[in-house]
């Protein structure tokens, strides 16, 4: 079903193309200014979508074997993702029972427990408490009670959600809308991660208009890769997630008429954004490769950092074919850093002065449209209310 949703895309593309078309939004959309730098707004979007919202914040290759774990920190709460002895990855807060110290620094590795560095009170990939330093000292107390504070977790089409928030009630799958369904289509449960790096950008509604903005490339980047590229879009959406991709003008012509035999790496070109903060973009340095960018809200309204992961369908396999990924890699960093965010904080800088009432998205940027909505849907939806909403969208 979902490659065919993928031909049902590409036949609409192809369509749009030839007419020489695309799909507008009814209206231009205003949206105030003040929503990128007012503090307020930006406390109520920290807690009510990146504290309530289950969070894109591992991929399997990263840990692909019992006891690989990850501890990172994600809406200012330290975090540990980890694949338990069962193969099942779990999360949970990066905090000890006793009294809450933080079990791992950031990074990865592999292990078969979780130690505290305060008294070494130890816990088991499962988040059971196994064992307290001195116990006739320390008191007899019921340890299958106090282990480490489970979160929501899900691992789906080799991404893994986790969701900060611990009393969260949001099905994972219910907030994915069928979208992990398309991203199956990847196959990035086998894939390999070359690399990751960090870029530090402007308020992160700012970058996320980015990721699902054509109608920018040929001019910010005209001198790099834009000149390759159209600037028209076409939107499609499952619940707040969105996939943009271009017309394809005279491609049923070049790809023939058995469908079957189109290439699956074709049917999803375009971006991938999963809200509220990843977008995947394909590229082939090295060979077959996405981008998969986890952006994060900054210490201020004005502030974000995205970590870029180079995740590719294979190993390179040569000297030749790693230098070309590491190439790829630099080119996308420099890209992001030097034009995307330069301009985004220039712009970041221009918009709190209040000059301007209002941004605008034009019928062609329907992608903003359809962000904005959903973070103004959920900002004001009550927690009991969450699953409704993604019910009905």
């Amino acid at each position: 079903m979902s490659r065919e949703q993928l031909l049902q895309m590409a036949r609409n593309n192809i369509a749009h193309g030839d007419a020489g078309t695309i799909p507008q939004a009814k209206e231009i959309l205003k949206v105030p200014a003040c929503n990128y730098y007012d503090e307020g707004r930006w406390k109520l979007e920290m807690k009510n979508i990146f504290n309530r919202m289950p969070l894109m914040l591992a991929m399997s290759a990263e840990i692909r074997k019992p006891g690989d774990y990850k501890a990172m920190e994600a809406s200012g709460i330290p975090i540990i993702i980890v694949r338990d002895k069962n193969g099942q990855v779990r999360a949970f807060v990066n905090m000890c029972s006793h009294r809450g110290a933080q079990l791992m620094e950031e990074g990865s590795g592999n292990t078969h427990r979780f130690t505290c560095p305060y008294h070494a009170w130890s816990y088991n990939t499962e988040g059971d408490l196994i064992g307290v330093l001195a116990p006739k000292d320390f008191g007899e107390f019921d340890k299958t009670e106090n282990g480490l504070e489970e979160l929501p977790c899900l691992e789906k089409a080799g991404l893994v959600w986790v969701t900060p928030n611990p009393h969260s009630t949001l099905d994972i799958n219910l907030f994915l809308s069928g979208y992990d369904q398309l991203l199956e289509n990847f196959g990035f449960e086998d894939w390999y991660l070359f690399g990751t790096q960090r870029v530090d950008g402007p308020n992160w509604k700012i970058a996320y208009d980015g990721y699902m903005d054509l109608y920018h490339l040929p001019i910010l980047h005209k001198n790099t890769f834009g000149p390759d590229f159209p600037n028209q879009a076409i939107y499609y959406s499952w619940g707040p997630h969105q996939r943009v991709s271009g017309p394809m003008k005279g491609m049923a012509k070049m790809l023939g008429p058995d469908e079957s035999q189109w290439p699956t790496e074709l049917l999803v070109a375009g971006v991938w954004t999963i809200f509220p903060h990843v977008s995947i973009a394909g590229f082939d340095g090295g060979g077959r490769a996405v981008m998969i960018s986890q952006l994060f809200p900054g210490e201020t309204p004005g502030t974000s950092y995205t970590v870029q992961n180079y995740l590719m369908e294979k190993e390179p396999s040569s000297e030749k074919l790693i230098r070309d990924a590491q190439n790829q890699f630099e080119f996308l960093r420099y890209v992001v850093q030097e034009e995307d965010y330069a301009t985004g904080l220039k712009q970041q800088k221009a918009l709190e002065s209040g000059a301007k009432e209002y941004v605008m998205f034009g019928k062609n940027e329907e992608g903003g449209h359809n962000f904005h909505r959903w973070v103004d849907h959920i900002i004001d939806t009550k927690d009991e209310d969450l699953s409704k909403l993604f019910m009905t969208g």
